[in-house]
């Protein structure tokens, strides 16, 4: 069974209450980020988790997410080495980035995820928003997985993220594509 899309003239919401675990295989955290103003660069995290937990109404809904600073990738060991050093991302000092929404809203295709997210000891509110690609049944495990897309976009220097101002753009563009399964 397919669905596509929430019924938003109900409270009933087409994925059971419960907490649904990541499917961490079909799931991704990306990023852009301006380079010398002309160019993006783009890159991932390898290492997240995130959880999502299911209540009656959107209101009753929770997404938490944990991301390993450590674990960037941009297709350039040797970026990736100089980025996650003291000089930039300092990820001695800020191993994660930890997001955890306060409000999940919208109807029809248009919906949005408001939360806290803090990197290293900095703490501000985003709004992401949210794509619903569905529910389905797998044919590999045959339990039920949701898919979402969530995009947004935060500016380094909220963050106390300063580095490099002229060579890399203070606003970076977040793309996460994340596949829940049913408990």
């Amino acid at each position: 069974m397919t669905s596509n899309a929430i019924n938003t003239t109900t409270t009933e919401l087409p994925l059971v209450a419960g907490e649904w675990p990541l499917d961490p295989y079909h799931s991704a955290v990306g990023f852009s980020i301006r380079h010398l103003g002309i160019s993006k660069v783009r890159g991932s995290f390898t290492e997240f988790e995130a959880g999502l937990v299911v209540g009656g109404t959107p209101a009753e809904c929770a997404v938490t997410a944990t991301i390993s600073l450590a674990s960037i990738d941009t297709g350039n060991a040797d970026r990736d080495a100089h980025v996650s050093s003291a000089d930039l991302l300092d990820v001695e000092s800020r191993p994660t980035m930890v997001f955890r929404s306060t409000e999940i809203s919208g109807q029809g295709e248009d919906w949005t995820m408001t939360g806290d997210l803090t990197i290293g000891d900095v703490t501000r509110p985003v709004t992401l928003a949210v794509e619903f690609g569905g529910v389905v049944d797998s044919v590999v495990d045959g339990r039920r997985h949701a898919g979402f897309e969530a995009t947004g976009e935060i500016r380094r220097s909220e963050f106390g993220l300063k580095f490099a101002p002229g060579m890399l753009g203070e606003v970076v563009k977040i793309s996460l594509d994340m596949q829940f399964i049913e408990p």
